[in-house]
């Protein structure tokens, strides 16, 4: 895996707090908000994490402003969620092949509220002590991509949404 580089965290936390919402800046085309778009249709909207602590980390959140899985989506349309959020994850495992594929909901009432999805592959190898929420928090840093990196790894992802979807 590729050697992580720090992050300003405090920096992250004032943006996730006080800015704006950042799905739906991000939907909206807000430029300080742009990530490469791996999936898309008329509900859903799957992203590469701009800070991501595992190669591959994708974002999958509703377009529109829900704040809560239980809560704001009814059965049906939380099907509709999981099964577009299953297909990106997929297309990580097709691409990346990793050891074990994470899927969690995070954010809070007080940053990062938009319903999303974390997908996370987590390479071959990773030593135990270094998986799971290790894996997962960007105070233990984050990988540095290119945008061009980026660019092609969101590539590779769309293209295997893709054939998933056929």
């Amino acid at each position: 895996m590729r050697e992580r580089q720090p992050m300003d965290l405090d920096a992250y936390e004032v943006r996730a707090r006080r800015g704006p919402c950042f799905v739906c800046a991000f939907v909206a085309g807000d430029a300080d908000y742009r990530h490469e778009t791996v999936a898309e249709d008329d509900e859903y909207v799957a992203f590469l994490d701009r800070w991501p602590t595992l190669p591959g980390k994708v974002l999958v959140a509703p377009k529109a402003h829900l704040e809560h899985v239980i809560r704001d989506l009814d059965t049906a349309a939380y099907i509709r969620l999981m099964l577009f959020t299953r297909t990106v994850a997929c297309a990580v495992e097709q691409v990346f092949t990793p050891e074990r594929t994470y899927m969690l909901s995070l954010g809070s009432q007080q940053g990062n509220a938009h319903l999303h999805w974390h997908i996370a592959g987590l390479p071959t190898g990773v030593p135990y002590e270094q998986q799971q929420y290790q894996a997962l928090m960007a105070e233990n840093g984050v990988l540095p991509f290119s945008p061009q990196q980026n660019r092609d790894i969101a590539t590779r992802l769309r293209q295997a949404v893709a054939s998933a979807r056929l």
